[in-house]
């Protein structure tokens, strides 16, 4: 199993990567969940679900057709994806002190991963807190991002609390009380997707239906998450915020940012995102999607293609004020695409 040993403390990242080619992505999964979170990425980016065998990427490039681009994607195109379990979660290592967890520590993990791969940059893709860890990874080290992505994202703190309304509220109850999977998976499918897509039939059976059988099965491969992993990554959210300076170091980096939503969200509130995507301007451009916290699920198609045109934009060193489709100097006005 492919595992990569990060820092001096005996921890163990387990990753996965998919598809071949010149231009890298690293995705980046948010809290409780695993790397199997990212499936619709990984296929509609790479065209394919199944993981390359446990060789190293460098060989693996030079036995296919995709050689002859670069890590920018110039020339002979062709797409490998690499996803992770977040130390805490999966397979990967779960330390047991919370001061063993946060975003800046987790970061680090994922550039030790990039360093494992022998990837000098990579497009970078974070979801929820994910996305917290992509934008300190993106701050710390901008050589080593080409561009960022960030789905369902918050400045962590307060802003990590969902609206209050009696909802969410049952949510939180719920979810505290899972002890098995068939329970997580009846809160999880209500955190994650929109009341209109889960009531939608697919053939004779409802999407809740389909998708709760998918998430017990899920949730009883990989185990309920411990209690020590669940603690540390929802300190590591908590305590995560971006200062000015580390928000310039992205600005000036020359990099492309999208910050990608589902206006239904009912964890990371819109208006936080667009908070964020304002701090970033030039270089941001908000997409508000029809959905829930994973969008990336119930609207992959629309997400796998701003992913695909903000990898292409960056190949065609489209410049900032192109990309973005925010007005300059407003507060929350955005742009329709």
């Amino acid at each position: 199993m492919p595992y990569c040993e990060v820092g001096n403390d005996g921890i163990r990242i387990f990753y996965r990567t998919y598809g071949r080619g010149p231009v890298k992505v690293l995705l980046v999964i948010g809290l409780a969940a695993t790397h199997g979170g990212w499936g619709p990425q990984i296929k509609g980016l790479t065209g394919t679900d199944k993981p390359n065998d446990n060789v190293p990427c460098a060989a693996n490039d030079l036995v296919t057709d995709f050689n002859a681009g670069d890590e920018d994607g110039n020339g002979e195109q062709g797409i490998q994806v690499c996803a992770f379990d977040n130390r805490g979660v999966g397979q990967s290592s779960v330390p047991v002190e919370k001061s063993e967890y946060s975003t800046r520590i987790m970061a680090e993990d994922a550039i030790a991963l990039l360093d494992h791969l022998g990837w000098n940059r990579a497009h970078v893709f974070g979801h929820s807190m994910g996305a917290m860890i992509a934008c300190k990874l993106a701050a710390i080290a901008p050589q080593r991002v080409i561009s960022l992505a960030l789905l369902n994202v918050t400045g962590g703190g307060f802003e990590c609390f969902p609206r209050f309304d009696r909802q969410t509220i049952s949510i939180a109850v719920r979810f505290l009380r899972a002890k098995t999977p068939e329970q997580r998976a009846a809160v999880d499918l209500d955190t994650h997707y929109t009341k209109e897509y889960l009531e939608e039939y697919v053939g004779s059976n409802t999407r809740r239906e389909i998708l709760h059988q998918e998430y017990v099965k899920a949730i009883s491969e990989t185990g309920m998450q411990s209690g020590c992993g669940f603690d540390g990554q929802i300190s590591a959210c908590w305590n995560h915020s971006m200062t000015e300076s580390e928000i310039q170091s992205i600005r000036s980096a020359g990099l492309l940012v999208s910050v990608i939503h589902g206006r239904h969200d009912v964890i990371a509130q819109m208006y936080y995102a667009k908070k964020l995507a304002e701090k970033l301007q030039p270089v941001a451009r908000l997409i508000d999607l029809l959905g829930g916290h994973l969008v990336s699920h119930e609207r992959p198609e629309e997400v796998n293609q701003a992913l695909l045109e903000l990898i292409k934009a960056s190949q065609k060193n489209t410049s900032p004020y192109e990309w973005t489709n925010m007005a300059q100097g407003t507060s929350g006005k955005v742009f329709p695409l």
